[in-house]
């Protein structure tokens, strides 16, 4: 599912990424660790197509990406990768349910208002679906953008610190949902946290070493 080699990423001359070659199979579940400044969100941004790396490859479901034009990029990540990010942005002036469905309308997909609707109950947010994203707290923002990445069931599933604005229990229905919709499609799972509560469930580990 995922390839990567001879990865490095430079921001200002200064390295911030430095990866020789992984691979991760389809179904897996992977976390990604290092220490403060060793690459996490950029990794997961570069594997997202959404930053394009100073140096290496990167192959998604049999895709280079450097072989692709932008607008080919944009649907592939579209389709096959749904992506949790630090910076959730969602649209203020979008409700909840129109957030969550949102990335079916950019890949020019019908919307399943169903699916979403199945995805904001499992993670606690059916009440919410009309609501503005002012209205909610931030761990609920977080839940909307998790619901949001897995309305499209990617082969690819990114998660940066998908769990650290929430309490116990809402952090073990966030991850029970990941696991069991990454499962339920034989998605390949990434999450890159600090989180000791995600450590405990996810066994399979790349640990990012700083850039030399």
């Amino acid at each position: 599912m995922l390839s990567l080699r001879e990865l490095r990423h430079d921001y200002g001359g200064k390295g911030a990424l430095s990866l020789r070659a992984w691979d991760a199979g389809r179904g897996e579940r992977w976390l990604i660790l290092g220490a403060s400044g060793c690459g996490k969100s950029t990794l997961l941004h570069i594997i997202a197509g959404l930053l394009q790396p100073s140096a290496g490859t990167v192959v998604v479901d049999g895709q280079d990406f450097s072989a692709l034009k932008p607008a080919a990029l944009d649907r592939l990540r579209a389709r096959r990768i749904g992506i949790v990010l630090q910076k959730l942005h969602l649209m203020r002036t979008l409700s909840v349910l129109e957030n969550v469905l949102l990335p079916q309308y950019l890949a020019g997909l019908p919307q399943d208002r169903a699916r979403a609707m199945q995805l904001l109950g499992g993670l606690g947010l059916a009440d919410k679906a009309a609501a503005k994203p002012r209205a909610l707290s931030q761990g609920q923002a977080q839940r909307v953008a998790i619901a949001r990445a897995l309305v499209n069931r990617p082969a690819l599933l990114l998660a940066d610190e998908p769990t650290t604005s929430l309490d116990d229990a809402a952090c073990d229905r966030v991850l029970d949902t990941l696991f069991a919709q990454a499962d339920a499609v034989g998605a390949t799972l990434l999450i890159a946290t600090h989180d000791q509560r995600v450590k405990r469930r996810v066994g399979q580990v790349l640990e990012l070493a700083p850039p030399a």
